[in-house]
């Protein structure tokens, strides 16, 4: 069962709205691609687990801190014996492992995804034990993309490669011892540990003046959008929303964008433009 789902963080859902409103850097909109494609291989390695018949609790999208150090977990499954954790990359196409490195092809290194779960292994195993927790502990880089191909991948590492979690799901599967009160109170001890907001994010600088106004589409994101009686369409796919829903929306936009501000009728007429009447914007 999912005992912690996952959900955008606050800097995807911000760069996914920047995108949309402003030119972002290429350096920007690179890392707001990997983010996204990351968040994409989370939630297909959520599809799967999530039709795990075991007893077990999943806890997806931890951040932790011991001492002074945050690290974060993907996906974490606590079963009667064991705790399976998974850093997962939703790497696409020909990569090859050699000399404890990790390249694409045809050489380009890459930051190698073992160093980084060694690490979260041992921080994570350090956090367990402060707490009075000492289930062992067995991690695995799992790459989640069916189009990802490693070359030379060690048999000696904690990988599982796409054609390999079928099997390692149904291995968990199998486990058919319960869980007890012990294992409920290290779920709840994780979740009660967790940082809400990543104190690392990368955002570019943006005021309100520089960014693109108006509403956009509920389905297609597209500027396209018109008002026609009490419904807000898109010219771009059709889809059609009524105008209170498109106004809540647009405001939920702007108290993410910009929290500081204080929501006003002038500046969510302005924000979403393309309502014509402030009376609107009053009744809702």
């Amino acid at each position: 069962m999912f005992y912690k789902t996952r959900k955008k963080s606050r800097e995807l859902l911000i760069l996914h709205r920047l995108e949309k409103r402003m030119n972002l850097s290429r350096d920007n909109k690179q890392y707001y691609f990997n983010l996204q494609k990351g968040y994409e291989g989370e939630t297909l390695f959520d599809s799967m687990t999530e039709n795990l018949q075991s007893d077990c609790y999943i806890l997806n999208d931890l951040l932790l801190k011991i001492g002074n150090t945050i690290f974060q977990i993907d996906s974490l499954i606590i079963a009667s014996e064991k705790i399976y954790f998974y850093e997962i990359k939703n790497y696409e196409g020909d990569y090859y492992y050699q000399s404890e490195k990790l390249f694409k092809k045809p050489n380009s290194e890459i930051n190698n995804p073992l160093n980084q779960l060694e690490r979260s292994h041992s921080l994570l195993r350090q956090l367990l034990q402060k707490h009075g927790f000492h289930l062992p502990i067995e991690a695995f880089v799992l790459f989640i993309n069916p189009a990802f191909t490693l070359y030379q991948a060690p048999l000696d590492k904690s990988i599982i490669l796409p054609t390999q979690i079928s099997q390692h799901l149904h291995k968990l599967n199998a486990i058919s011892s319960p869980l007890n009160l012990n294992h409920k109170r290290l779920a709840d001890k994780l979740i009660s540990l967790h940082i809400n907001e990543s104190p690392f994010m990368q955002l570019p600088n943006y005021t309100y003046d520089q960014l693109r106004k108006g509403i956009t589409c509920g389905k297609c994101h597209s500027f396209a959008v018109f008002v026609q009686g009490r419904k807000c369409i898109c010219s771009e796919c059709g889809y059609q929303e009524k105008v209170a829903t498109a106004i809540m929306r647009g405001v939920q936009e702007f108290k993410l964008l910009f929290p500081e501000k204080k929501i006003t009728t002038s500046y969510i007429s302005e924000w979403c433009q393309v309502i014509e009447s402030l009376k609107i914007y009053a009744r809702y």
